[in-house]
């Protein structure tokens, strides 16, 4: 029987994915290059350690120096300007109430650090339904490690074979396929574009499927 539900943030539950990736992008065409998708999916859902100023420099073919930090700062400044701009994906916050009117519990496995997650959750009116938020912050190795999700499992107090995984990212589907969760790939615009192999299921949004149906789906497959 499905007892939990366990979220990605970045992506998932908001497109964070997008205005990081425009922030870095607009830098880049400010210099006269291009920062491809291939490039970027390396580091997304994970903590992959791929520095995309050093990436620019390269292809420049010089540093930035003493002007890389504000650099830095001045473009993770306009991510956030974008990414407070986003409201939750289609359907998770019905997929939240629905979950929560028949006793569902609910989590959150990111990569991410916990004043980001927590901050957008907060921004959103979506905090106070987790019971369970499990960040970078908690762990030693993010996904696709499958550190985030055991921890999240054990603080939701159910078994892998009693929750679902919503995903947007190859690194987050391999993380929860590796604790046997049945995993829903719900790709943003950025993600859509990538492989999304081992997803049980795969949407263009949650708004596609309704929760009760899913339920069904989950725990033929957990038979």
């Amino acid at each position: 029987m499905i007892r939990a539900l366990i979220f990605d943030l970045d992506g998932m539950i908001v497109d964070t994915e997008s205005p990081s990736l425009q922030s870095w992008q607009e830098l880049f065409q400010r210099y006269g290059c291009e920062l491809p998708l291939s490039e970027w999916a390396k580091c997304i859902g994970t903590g992959y350690v791929f520095d995309p100023l050093e990436y620019l420099e390269s292809q420049l073919g010089y540093g930035f120096n003493k002007n890389r930090a504000e650099l830095g700062q001045k473009r993770f400044q306009r991510e956030v300007e974008l990414a407070n701009k986003q409201s939750a994906r289609p359907g998770v916050q019905e997929y939240i109430a629905d979950a929560k009117k028949i006793g569902l519990r609910l989590g959150v496995a990111s990569s991410s650090p916990r004043d980001w997650v927590e901050g957008h959750l907060l921004r959103l009116g979506l905090m106070e339904h987790f019971d369970a938020i499990k960040c970078r912050d908690d762990v030693t190795n993010v996904k696709p490690d499958p550190e985030l999700y055991l921890a999240a499992l054990k603080a939701l107090g159910v078994q892998s074979s009693e929750a679902i995984a919503l995903e947007d990212s190859p690194n987050g589907i391999l993380a929860a396929k590796r604790v046997g969760l049945f995993c829903v790939a719900v790709p943003n615009p950025i993600t859509a574009q990538l492989q999304l192999e081992g997803a049980d299921v795969r949407l263009g949004s949650l708004a596609e499927l309704p929760l009760a149906k899913l339920l069904v789906e989950a725990q033929r497959n957990y038979r």
